[in-house]
């Protein structure tokens, strides 16, 4: 009477073994995806630069934008000073209210950072256990997986972003010759 549930146990062993190596073979599949991307823009480090220079560019935004109210509102209290019509300065006060919502609704930037740097730390995070686990299995054995779904859409050979280093890309005064 032993033999059904040992013949039971083996063939669910069977099963969950095999269960298990689909499971390990797929999950070497989708660390040779994340370790061999289509291209440079999706690599980790490279999600993390990008995320950095979305800080920095919002950042250069903000403060531009938060200049430019404040000029405004100085020419706005000199213009006080010279204008005595009840209706022109109704208008100045609308200016004065309008660069003060602009200045109040640049404070995003602020928090814009603090949720980016988290998501680029987590970003880190996860490439450095990728890294890990693409040495701890032999990074020429991930090398072997063949990855599949990883080449370009036509669209995707077109978008390439500002570059991260202004010092590795071309300037406006070359494209402007380009036409030229």
């Amino acid at each position: 009477m032993t033999a059904p549930i040992e013949e039971q146990d083996s063939a669910a062993l069977y099963s969950e073994l095999q269960g298990l190596l689909h499971y390990i073979n797929r999950v070497r599949e989708e660390i040779a995806s994340i370790s061999r991307p289509a291209d440079d823009d999706h690599e980790f480090s490279t999600m993390s630069d990008q995320l950095d220079a979305v800080i920095q560019a919002t950042d250069e935004a903000s403060n531009t934008i938060m200049a430019c109210a404040e000029s405004n509102e100085d020419a706005v209290q000199k213009l006080r000073g010279l204008i005595k019509d009840p209706e022109q300065v109704k208008l100045l006060d609308v200016i004065a209210n309008n660069d003060m919502n602009t200045i109040q609704a640049c404070s995003f930037q602020d928090i814009t950072g603090q949720r980016v740097t988290k998501v680029a730390r987590s970003l880190t995070y996860v490439e450095d256990r990728v890294a890990a686990l693409t040495e701890l299995w032999g990074r020429a054995e991930i090398e072997k997986v063949e990855v599949k779904g990883n080449e370009k859409t036509a669209d995707e050979e077109l978008l390439n972003g500002p570059a991260l280093d202004p010092t590795r890309s071309i300037s406006q005064d070359e494209i402007d010759a380009l036409f030229d």
